[in-house]
């Protein structure tokens, strides 16, 4: 072999290696496992209603932002007003990244409160992100004869809820236990939907919901005074005028840190996790996705549309309330378990 043949070899080694080495680099492991794969966003209630509405607007989107561009599809998982849903995201669905689920945002303090049948831990959700906070509102039908929460301190309201595991039901729960009002809360409608309709027909005359939600949903009511705003809780809205927040209501501390506990999902907005055990790098993408998605024009065009609004809740946010929320004091999550039993 004569010399020039020698350097010629090594020097097309030296260039295969190099590309290989390039190659490597360039290599995104992420974008490779989800090159082909389809992502399922699930959401533990019924179609109609802000949950089912942000579920699918996520699964709308946020696909072209994950590396390796999965298709995704949005899916139902009724029962127990989410509970179901979110047992199965932690124990049953994959631990691989192509599954996450909009958790009721109450669900983490009924682990707090210790309620029967939640069976996750959730500080152990790998929690991605959530479009904004809510506002917990208490709406009144202009049919009974209360506008104001004085009105429903001087007069039983039927108060229609999703079941007994849902803030539809805590929340006017809450509004008996801290400020006198007298709602006899009528629970086993199925969706959001059948309880507006029982309003209408005038056989519930209250119910619990996000500000957002009203606007998204049932905005003539609003321009329309169908409805009433006797008290909320979270940050004001700009746009929400005259109502009392719970806070303002309270009589003192515990009862502030019980109203906190339980309106607490205020401040996880409508959260979307994945399971525990799913690989960081992966974790990291989803957040790193649902960040992006937020910025992009076509997803603001819907969300504009829909009147909602994003006022980002991170993942490392969402965690930090969650392991907030598991560090009340004993004696106020017994006080927050007992409103439900």
């Amino acid at each position: 072999m004569d010399g020039g043949t020698f350097i010629g070899r090594r020097a097309l080694a030296t260039a295969l290696m190099s590309l290989a080495l390039v190659g490597a680099t360039r290599a995104d492991p992420v974008e490779d496992f989800y090159r082909g794969k389809t992502l399922t966003v699930l959401v533990g209630v019924g179609a109609g209603g802000e949950y089912d509405f942000q579920t699918r607007l996520v699964a709308r989107h946020i696909g072209r932002h994950i590396p390796g561009n999965p298709a995704t599809v949005a899916q139902n998982m009724v029962g127990a007003t989410g509970l179901l849903m979110a047992n199965h995201l932690y124990n049953l669905a994959p631990k691989d990244g192509t599954v996450i689920g909009l958790i009721q945002n109450g669900l983490p303090s009924f682990q707090a409160m210790g309620i029967p049948g939640v069976n996750f831990n959730a500080a152990k959700f790998n929690w991605i992100g959530s479009i904004s906070p809510t506002v917990e509102t208490m709406a009144t039908w202009k049919g009974s004869g209360a506008r104001t929460i004085e009105d429903a301190r001087k007069k039983t309201l039927i108060a229609g809820a999703n079941g007994r595991s849902g803030i539809t039901y805590t929340f006017p729960k809450l509004l008996n236990e801290l400020l006198d009002t007298k709602f006899n809360i009528v629970s086993g409608y199925q969706s959001v939907n059948e309880i507006n309709i029982a309003m209408e027909r005038g056989e519930a005359d209250a119910r619990n919901n996000s500000w957002t939600s009203w606007k998204t949903s049932k905005n003539d009511w609003i321009v329309n005074k169908n409805i009433s705003i006797i008290v909320y809780a979270g940050p004001r809205p700009a746009d929400l005028d005259g109502a009392p927040s719970i806070e303002e209501l309270t009589k003192n501390d515990e009862d502030r840190q019980l109203a906190r506990l339980v309106t607490s999902g205020s401040l996880l907005g409508h959260p979307f996790a994945t399971a525990p055990g799913v690989p960081a790098e992966r974790v990291k993408a989803l957040r790193d996705a649902f960040s992006a998605m937020l910025k992009d024009p076509e997803f603001i065009k819907d969300v504009v549309a829909a009147r909602l609004e994003i006022d980002e809740v991170t993942g490392e946010s969402l965690q930090r309330t969650v392991d907030e929320l598991m560090a009340m004091p004993a004696a106020v999550r017994e006080r927050g378990r007992k409103l439900v039993d």
